[in-house]
């Protein structure tokens, strides 16, 4: 998320209003004809958005496809390691789920409603607090067990959500380095250190992969959150070698950016899974 689009003063109200009236299947975008100037085009503020009611608002909030990518880069770095502890890995993902999945999208969400959810605000605040304290506990007992050196990775996570989903510093961290680096390459390093105890080659080079792939999954996300958040019409043609006139439409600008992220988030989870298949054999 980019500054300017974490902030969608402006229309976010608009389509907030007119989402919550959709009776449409959530399955695909929403268009919404003869919006007054200033209104989002499309409904759903994220292709994974379920319909705005009750618990679907608590689905939505977890942003499944995105915490499932950024948990498998904990496995992959976890699975990476000289040795191998099962159980050393299902904490790191438990506290992992907590601060980003729960934690990081609630305060998130808090924010500025980026996505527009019913949620009450001591909701959202009582999920952030507790979670963030649910995922510390588990570092501090992890650490306590195997390594203090852990507890150096405990407040950097709980800096990192909170810095950069509060936008502190001004929103320094709020950009694409920043949520490689806290989404991507930290999440990679912990879960090897967690196993290892200390970093070796690969540790960095899966780092290095995390934040290349983060970097790419932003891109294409600020692109579609932009497309569905701000733009209030789409207009224009794209005109074939063949003669043939194809319309631009929310959706056509839409499918190839979302379609890419699907693919990449299941890519991921399927590359963390494998490789901890192969651990565990």
């Amino acid at each position: 998320m980019t500054r300017v689009s974490r902030r969608e003063a402006r229309t976010q109200e608009a389509w907030t209003q007119v989402r919550t009236g959709a009776t449409e299947d959530a399955g695909a975008p929403v268009k919404h004809s003869g919006q007054p100037s200033g209104e989002a085009l499309l409904v759903r503020p994220a292709f994974y958005a379920l319909r705005q009611t009750g618990w679907r608002d608590y689905v939505t909030l977890l942003h499944p496809p995105y915490t499932a990518w950024h948990l498998s880069y904990v496995a992959v770095g976890a699975s990476l390691a000289p040795d191998f502890h099962p159980v050393r890995l299902w904490a790191a993902l438990a506290a992992f789920f907590l601060a980003v999945g729960i934690g990081a999208h609630a305060l998130d969400e808090l924010n500025g409603r980026p996505l527009g959810t019913a949620i009450p605000k001591r909701k959202l605040l009582a999920a952030a607090t507790a979670s963030l304290a649910a995922a510390a506990g588990i570092g501090v007992a992890g650490a306590v067990a195997y390594d203090l050196w852990l507890l150096p990775f405990v407040a950097v996570g709980v800096v990192l959500v909170c810095a950069y989903n509060l936008e502190w510093a001004g929103g320094r961290l709020h950009n694409d380095g920043g949520f490689a680096l806290a989404w991507g390459g930290f999440p990679a390093l912990t879960g090897y250190f967690a196993e290892a105890g200390t970093f070796r080659a690969e540790a960095l080079i899966a780092a290095v992969f995390a934040v290349c792939l983060s970097v790419a999954q932003r891109r294409l996300s600020t692109f579609a959150r932009r497309i569905r958040r701000q733009v209030t019409s789409v207009s224009g043609s794209l005109e074939h070698a063949d003669g043939r006139r194809e319309e631009l439409t929310a959706e056509t600008l839409l499918a190839p950016p979302e379609a890419a992220l699907r693919a990449l988030a299941a890519a991921v989870a399927a590359l963390a899974v494998a490789l901890v298949v192969f651990r565990l054999a």
